[in-house]
């Protein structure tokens, strides 16, 4: 565990996001474990429905994603109020998802882990035992917002290894 003082400048909540393949999941639980964080990954917060839509390569409309934001806002709250320190992992693809999950409070900070389709369809090709198909990339894609400056993203780009990006975003949220 990382002693407490070093999360005194850092956010509670740092919310790692990005389009299927970009290695929200891996990125995530290393940043996590780097920072002595609890992670957690969004797509457990899923329904069972929405999991078989997924399954079958039915993307999910904002209807169906409505109860499954308001479950991972609710796990946000809660770690701010109690003062936890976590990371999300989250595809988190518009600025009105991300705004209901709380970016641009303080206590949250924002990952956009973003790279070439073509690098991110390769990923999910050589995926195994995901309930996401590769089909489902290009809807991602179309959808995608990618943040603003306003929200204050760290932008990664996901070609290095990963030991390479937790560096990035270690320095980005101020441990160097």
């Amino acid at each position: 565990m990382v002693p407490s003082q070093t999360h005194a400048t850092s956010p509670n909540i740092i919310i790692v996001m990005g389009v299927s393949g970009s290695g929200k999941t891996e990125i995530g639980r290393k940043l996590a474990q780097e920072l002595g964080a609890e992670f957690f990954d969004a797509d457990d917060f899923h329904s069972p429905s929405n999991v078989a839509l997924l399954r079958q390569g039915i993307p999910l409309d904002d209807e169906k994603r409505g109860p499954w934001l308001d479950r991972l806002a609710a796990l946000i709250e809660g770690a701010i109020r109690a003062r936890q320190h976590i990371v999300l992992a989250c595809s988190a693809l518009t600025r009105s998802y991300r705004t209901r999950l709380g970016v641009g409070r303080s206590q949250v900070r924002l990952v956009h882990l973003d790279g070439e389709e073509s690098l991110l369809r390769e990923r999910l090709e050589q995926r195994t035992g995901h309930f996401m198909p590769a089909s489902l990339l290009a809807s991602q894609c179309a959808l995608l917002e990618r943040p603003t400056d306003d929200e204050q993203p760290i932008r990664v780009d996901i070609s290095p290894p990963p030991d390479a990006i937790i560096r990035q975003i270690m320095v980005a949220i101020g441990h160097p």
